[in-house]
């Protein structure tokens, strides 16, 4: 995991904070690049860092003793990786580990607690943020519980999808059942399923969708549940960037993004706050 300052696309959770925070976040934060099956950090300890999602993406994973573990949240560029850092415990609830390489951004865990305590709207995005997240936990949860197999692959397989660009997905059948908390020949006669459906292409490692709105037909209703939390999270703010087909750059009159988050940012912040 390397730390540097480039100027990646945004984050909408950082995008979408107060103007006059840009300068206080300047010193703090830093870009990562995050590999592969990195553990971000693990249930019970102590976090050190929180992560906001830019290209990479996160899978929230609860643990148990046997070493089996199944995912209950994904977090890509709308949110962050690392709630409890400012809900005032501090440890972590669940694992978190990185599904699609890319980009993040980085704070410190005391840094994003100082900031929370210090500016009331931060701590107000911060939480209405958590608030959708635990809805997309609750229900993950339930569907884990109650749906058939191939329903929840496809909730499975949409979550991810909205969260990169493209309609390809690099992860073994495996990896997948780890995920859902079964076993890989459920989800090999599931993929199987969606094949013949052509819905989705599979080889060994590679996943294509061919038919995203089939896709959406099969899934059970998580998918929907969860995504209207996260559009009511957009809608409730007029400073909460709207879902784009792939990350972008600021370009010159839109407010330049930077190594770290200055001033065109905050320029870009309070033009939008005026619209």
């Amino acid at each position: 995991m390397n730390a540097h300052h480039p100027s990646p696309p945004d984050n909408q959770l950082l995008a979408s904070l107060p103007p006059e925070v840009a300068a206080v976040l300047q010193p703090l934060i830093e870009s990562v690049d995050l590999a592969a099956g990195t553990m971000l950090y693990e249930a019970g300890t102590v976090q050190r860092h929180v992560y906001f999602p830019v290209t990479a993406v996160v899978s929230l994973v609860s643990p148990l003793q046997d070493g089996a573990c199944s995912e209950v949240a994904v977090v890509g560029r709308e949110g962050v990786a690392g709630v409890c850092a400012f809900m005032g415990g501090g440890m972590a609830l669940s694992s978190a580990v990185v599904q699609r390489p890319g980009l993040a951004w980085r704070m410190s865990a005391r840094d994003i607690a100082d900031l929370a305590r210090d500016f009331e709207p931060v701590m107000q995005q911060l939480l209405r943020y958590t608030h959708a997240l635990f809805t997309h936990m609750a229900q993950t949860s339930a569907c884990h519980r109650h749906h058939a197999l191939a329903p929840q692959l496809c909730r499975w397989l949409l979550q991810h999808l909205d969260r990169q660009v493209g309609c390809d997905l690099r992860i073994t059948q495996e990896r997948i059942a780890g995920m859902l908390g079964v076993r890989r020949e459920g989800v090999t006669a599931a993929a199987l399923q969606l094949q013949r459906e052509g819905l989705i292409s599979y080889s060994r490692g590679h996943i294509r969708v061919l038919d995203r709105q089939g896709l959406e037909q099969h899934s059970c209703e998580c998918y929907g549940v969860v995504e209207r939390a996260y559009e009511q999270l957009r809608s409730g703010s007029s400073a909460w960037p709207r879902p784009a087909a792939a990350p972008v750059r600021w370009q010159a009159g839109e407010g330049r993004r930077m190594g770290h988050l200055g001033a065109p940012w905050a320029s870009a912040q309070a033009s939008s706050a005026t619209r």
